[in-house]
């Protein structure tokens, strides 16, 4: 997807990787930004190539590590929940990025039907160990074949969004949900933390997203936004690796502080530090 335009937003390091230095240009009719230059398909996979990239792994070696698998165990069963109440018959759903597995064995332990699309061979051969079933690729897969699509922190990482969306819709059946989670840099952790903020993740996120972008993307593609739902906990993650990567040091108290702050911000002006997207096909 091209984007017309030449507007510098931020300039913003790789902090837990290659310590390189990436623009953010901004498409303003889109609201949407985007990392520049964007590593290209050969190099993109050894900016994960980290043990710090803590979806990609199932370690517990820190406290922070072991605070974030805790709280995601309540996450998945807030998220499986989520696709109960769009779809209660259950169905088939598919998830992309499906990381180390635990959505999708929560979700088959629920009654879906589960398949996954995962390109990070660690993680896959993680997710394998666990009995969790994958697809080859999404273009392998027949149209209108699933209730429910869901993209968990996966949309801002894809290299062609209008493909992407595109290939959503195609994959969907009528009346089938998509739901997708990704940051918004409009929130109040993003603009206090700026270029120290964790979630801009550059060159992993290729795309860094607002509420207009996601409707006016969508849309696109005669989809429709209907829904707009905040994901509390991922304020206070996000402040404390920001504030790892402005000090040298996780300041619990600090980050959860500005995390608590955050939320209560969002919930004034519905700005969240991340936002879950239910998208349906019309």
């Amino acid at each position: 997807m091209n984007f017309y335009t030449n507007t510098i937003f931020i300039k913003v390091l790789d902090h837990s990787v290659s310590k390189e230095s990436f623009d953010l240009l901004l498409d303003d009719q889109l609201q949407l930004l985007k990392t520049h230059p964007q590593p290209s398909f050969e190099t993109l996979p050894s900016y994960y190539e980290s043990e710090d990239y803590i979806s990609h792994t199932d370690s517990k070696r820190t406290l922070f590590e072991k605070l974030y698998h805790l709280v995601k165990v309540n996450a998945l069963k807030k998220k499986v929940s989520l696709l109960s109440k769009q779809n209660p018959s259950k169905g088939s759903l598919l998830d992309i990025g499906a990381g180390t597995g635990d959505f999708l064995i929560q979700a088959k332990a629920s009654g879906w039907n589960t398949l996954g699309v995962e390109p990070n061979e660690k993680a896959k051969k993680i997710s394998l160990s666990k009995g969790v079933r994958f697809a080859k690729s999404l273009e392998d897969l027949e149209n209108n074949t699933f209730d429910v699509i869901t993209m968990w922190h996966v949309l801002e990482h894809v290299p062609n969004l209008k493909h992407q969306i595109k290939t959503l819709k195609r994959l969907l059946k009528p009346n089938g949900t998509i739901i997708i989670a990704v940051p918004n840099y409009k929130s109040f952790d993003a603009k206090y933390y700026k270029s120290f903020w964790a979630a801009f993740d550059v060159p992993r996120h290729l795309w860094h997203f607002s509420k207009i972008s996601i409707q006016k993307l969508v849309e696109k593609e005669n989809l429709k936004l209907v829904k707009v739902k905040p994901m509390w906990f991922d304020s206070f993650y996000v402040c404390l690796l920001s504030e790892k990567y402005k000090t040298g040091k996780m300041n619990f108290i600090k980050g959860f502080l500005i995390g608590f702050i955050s939320n209560c911000s969002g919930i004034i002006k519905k700005e969240y530090s991340s936002h879950i997207y239910i998208i349906k096909n019309i």
